[in-house]
């Protein structure tokens, strides 16, 4: 199976990195059995790099896959902790909950933070801190940001960068997709390991799912991209695709016929307003006292769920 370098962390990855967000309560709502299974059999057919959060809720799912297996596996998480004490909570339940004693990855979850290495500096100091503890292998920054994508350049304590990138630009923060495609060659030529993610847009892409991949696998800097899978078809159709360069037309015909979209049970919305604090890409807002969603703007990524009290956001 096909394997590369993940920037000079001495770690090697195959490209196709499992996204395990679309798993958990805030997308399909597997349960950890089933999210397991559809985990483990993508370790057996080759995958070995797991991508998680303290917000995704699927380390339950991760643990199930986990059980019994010998073969080898990278984690990464992420925390979105405002403050140092909480991020070590973060990190220090994530190792519980798996039954591990090291994170391979750990990201700092500044999707909407501009420079991090401000905003959150001692947030990023503790991920430092336990690094040196041995309880993270290395420290990377997630984020939305074509400016904090640059910044980490000049920063050499972040070995992985974690950006959001498509063929459309959907979901950057500040800038262009060419914009973000030259921060993120400026991280591989730093030595960092570039995974990436929102290939296709939270799903927004998913009508063009081939060229949509492959633009993000072909550009400059770019090691592994993170794919949310739902099945057994879909991940050996991505390994297909990702490792050997095949894409059978009537695998991918079906595939790319799918949609998604955000669902709001608006009967039960009391208009609260906290997803709006949650939505990176300013696609919600409160109207007549009821929560919408622009679905031109939305990515699907679902972080609203997870912040609304009544558990009435979901993606599907």
């Amino acid at each position: 199976m096909k394997k590369v370098a993940l920037g000079n962390t001495g770690l090697s990855i195959n490209p196709l990195v499992f996204g395990t967000l679309p798993l958990g309560p805030l997308q399909a709502g597997f349960t950890p059995e089933e999210g397991g299974r559809l985990i483990r059999y993508a370790l057996e057919q080759g995958v070995n790099m797991l991508d998680t959060a303290e917000l995704y809720q699927t380390y339950p799912h991760i643990r199930a896959a986990l059980n019994g297996y010998k073969g080898e596996v990278h984690i990464v998480s992420k925390t979105h902790a405002p403050d140092r004490a909480q991020a070590r909570a973060h990190v220090e339940r994530g190792l519980r909950e798996l039954g591990i004693e090291r994170f391979d990855i750990v990201h700092l979850h500044g999707a909407r933070i501009a420079d991090p290495f401000v905003e959150r500096k001692e947030v990023l100091d503790e991920l430092l801190r336990m690094k040196e503890e041995g309880k993270i292998a290395h420290v990377g920054l997630s984020s939305h940001y074509i400016s904090a994508m640059r910044k980490a350049v000049s920063h050499p304590e972040i070995e992985v960068v974690h950006p959001l990138i498509n063929r459309t630009g959907m979901g950057i923060l500040d800038g262009t997709a060419l914009e973000m495609a030259e921060a993120i060659a400026a991280n591989g030529r730093s030595g960092k390991g570039v995974y990436a993610m929102k290939a296709l847009a939270g799903g927004n892409l998913i009508s063009e799912a081939r060229a949509s991949i492959r633009y993000v696998l072909g550009l400059d800097g770019v090691d592994g991209v993170a794919i949310g899978m739902l099945s057994e078809a879909e991940i050996d159709a991505n390994l297909a695709l990702f490792c050997d360069g095949i894409a059978d037309e009537k695998v991918w015909t079906g595939l790319e016929s799918k949609r998604r979209k955000l669902r709001i049970m608006t009967r039960f919305c009391k208009g609260c307003g906290k997803c709006l604090d949650a939505c990176a890409s300013s696609a919600l807002s409160v109207v007549d006292g009821k929560a919408q969603v622009d679905e031109e703007a939305c990515i699907l990524c679902g972080y609203c769920a997870a912040s609304c009290p009544e558990f009435i956001i979901r993606v599907v």
